[in-house]
């Protein structure tokens, strides 16, 4: 497990299109790759699991992270949020998480790794019904 640097945004976009929504706030994954915002665990340069800073404000980052499907369960997240959030404590900021109160396995992983509950929210959507994604997860 380490920070993602440049050489890694490859690894980033082989996680294929399931996975943008975790790079999408960095402009793909170079962005992600080279912002310094990031840390995944590999093996060999395949990213296993991956954490982000989703959304930074002036006083909180927001996390971000997914974990591939046949990886789950080994605490390769818990370990890339926990670098994280030491990086976003390092800069002065306080770590935040966000997810919809029906996402077990990101709120698990949250409070797992520290996070508590501050208040719960509701999506409200107009048009067509979400569909929740098969792929990656928290």
């Amino acid at each position: 497990m380490r920070r993602l640097t440049p050489k890694d945004a490859p690894a980033i976009a082989a996680l294929g299109p399931e996975a943008a929504w975790v790079h999408a706030s960095w402009g793909g994954p170079a962005g992600l790759a080279a912002s310094g915002h990031g840390w995944a665990a590999f093996e060999k340069d395949r990213v296993l699991a991956l954490a982000c800073t989703y959304f930074r404000g002036t006083r909180y980052e927001d996390v971000a992270s997914l974990t591939v499907p046949e990886h789950r369960r080994q605490r390769l997240a818990l370990a890339c949020v926990t670098a994280l959030c030491q990086d976003i404590t390092a800069r002065g900021h306080t770590p935040s998480w966000t997810c919809s109160r029906d996402n077990r396995p990101s709120r698990l992983l949250a409070w797992t790794a520290g996070f508590r509950l501050e208040h719960e929210y509701v999506h409200y959507l107009t048009g067509q019904p979400a569909r929740r994604a098969a792929g990656l997860a928290a």
